[in-house]
């Protein structure tokens, strides 16, 4: 029997403190993919001992920028080297197509690269000052940084994290989701070959109740950035206060994506498939919303479920498969009960609905695209965030009445307008109280640009960009006297 993949601390590959083990499923065929040691409250005290070390005692906050972006490059060209096995593990483990995989390790990579350029580029501001005096600004690491990302976008999730965290010269404590943990682990293999100094990066595996939990309360943790559910951000967000640490949270989304009548038709179309079944619409920002005006209404239904019933449903790894199994039976189980309410609830099902059990699908967690018809807004199906292929169509009479629907959410992440005038997108979009928008498209996201959303999608952070290099630093403000003399206050 093959050893389970074990914990990365301070430098040395460990099993848990209890000798616990989780078995890894394939979600296509539930078959085990591996076994991996589960951490506890123990496993994270060392770690985080370890990165506390690691960043108050050695080199590596003093590291010169460029030597720390070598490093990342030197991570990102390994990674590039071993594309093809990191994309079939994420198959397995997650039960993306392969498609899909492969994009994402090519942005996992780019991510690197992308972060590793920033690290050497001018970060700090002068000040004119009414007074004889040099004013400035300068950026420096927060410190420890625990980091904990969700099942959906394993590989590239950690990038997203750990890029701009390392970049900026923090040392990091990294819980990937339980249930998807094979790629981080040989991730963290990478960061050993290419000679990241230990107690820099460590990795503990488990699940969120007890090892996020601990992260969350642990007073030597200066930083914690989570992505997932909106309930789990709270309770990590209550947690968070023993030491006021920094707390950085991209949560969950009900985006509405707007066709307006002169959108392009088949345009419109395909986005609004892409927009909600690309990722087996575990997708934060997933459009599981569509807001059709009146007019065209039944007309892009018709397309859309015609659509919708010929997506290729299979095992990730099977040629030309569109759309894989959800992740596990959880979310299965999860989603099925939504489809329950939305019928029981009084909408319409135009298509889909079921699990998929013929064939090949018979052992995995495979769900129909799903197609819900006239809804109202207090359904459970508009409301709240189902992470599984459910699309929810509203149908809207004019402008105005497209922009109160998109908005009335506790949700704030996302949004899509399609339409042919230019300045009714631009009104649309701006109206929109979400914070990632498209134009004409849906999904496009880029390593240059913030990621994050309004109201109960996070916390008013944004992760990429410079805007996610600058989460991980604090702002220092230094003031340099130029006439060095008395200052004469006090008389005696």
């Amino acid at each position: 029997m093959a050893e389970p993949g074990r914990m990365y601390i301070d430098g040395v590959w460990v099993p848990s403190k209890s000798g616990a083990t989780r078995d890894i499923i394939n979600p296509a065929d539930q078959s085990v993919i591996g076994t991996v040691y589960e951490g506890a409250k123990e496993d994270v005290d060392v770690a985080v001992k370890a990165a506390r070390e690691a960043f108050d005692h050695s080199s590596w906050r003093e590291m010169k920028a460029g030597e720390r972006a070598a490093l990342l490059f030197a991570l990102a060209d390994a990674l590039e080297a071993e594309a093809k096995d990191f994309a079939h593990l994420e198959v397995l483990d997650s039960g993306k197509p392969l498609r899909e995989a492969e994009c994402d390790v090519s942005d996992a990579a780019n991510c690197l690269r992308y972060y590793a350029g920033l690290a050497t580029k001018p970060y700090g501001v002068t000040y004119d000052v009414p007074e004889d005096m040099q004013a400035l600004t300068v950026r420096e690491p927060i410190g420890v940084c625990a980091q904990i990302v969700p099942w959906n976008y394993p590989l590239l999730m950690a990038m997203w994290k750990m890029a701009p965290a390392l970049a900026a010269g923090n040392t990091v404590v990294f819980k990937p989701a339980e249930i998807t943990p094979l790629s981080t682990i040989k991730f963290f293999g990478l960061m050993e070959q290419v000679g990241i100094p230990k107690g820099v990066a460590n990795l503990v595996l488990g699940a969120g109740a007890t090892v996020g939990a601990a992260l969350s309360e642990h007073p030597d943790v200066d930083k914690i950035a989570f992505t997932g559910g909106t309930v789990t951000g709270k309770k990590i967000l209550a947690a968070s206060v023993g030491n006021l640490k920094r707390v950085s949270l991209e949560l969950g989304g009900k985006s509405p994506n707007i066709v307006f009548a002169d959108a392009d038709f088949e345009t419109a179309v395909d986005f609004a498939l892409f927009a909600i079944f690309a990722g087996q619409g575990q997708i934060c920002a997933a459009g599981s919303r569509l807001l059709l005006e009146k007019s065209i209404a039944e007309k892009f239904i018709a397309r859309l479920v015609e659509r919708a019933k010929k997506i290729k449903v299979g095992p990730g790894l099977m040629p030309g498969v569109e759309m894989g199994p959800l992740v596990s039976e959880r979310q299965m189980e999860k989603v099925l009960h939504y489809i329950g309410l939305g019928v029981q609830e009084g909408a319409t099902l135009a298509c889909g609905g079921h699990r998929m059990v013929e064939g090949d699908l018979a052992k995995g967690f495979f769900v129909e695209p799903t197609i819900f018809t006239d809804t109202t807004e207090d359904m459970s199906i508009v409301k709240d965030e189902i992470f599984g292929p459910v699309l929810a169509v509203q149908v809207f009479e004019d402008e105005a009445d497209a922009i109160r629907m998109a908005n009335n959410t506790r949700y704030g992440l996302a949004g899509a307008c399609f339409t042919q005038d230019g300045a009714k997108a631009m009104r649309v979009i701006k109206a929109l109280r979400a914070g990632i928008t498209w134009i004409n498209g849906y999904h496009s996201t880029y390593n240059e640009a913030p990621w994050g959303g309004y109201k109960e999608s996070g916390n008013g952070g944004r992760e990429l960009g410079t805007y996610g290099y600058e989460e991980y630093t604090e702002v220092k403000q230094i003031n340099v006297n130029l006439n060095v003399a008395p200052i004469g206050w006090f008389e005696g």
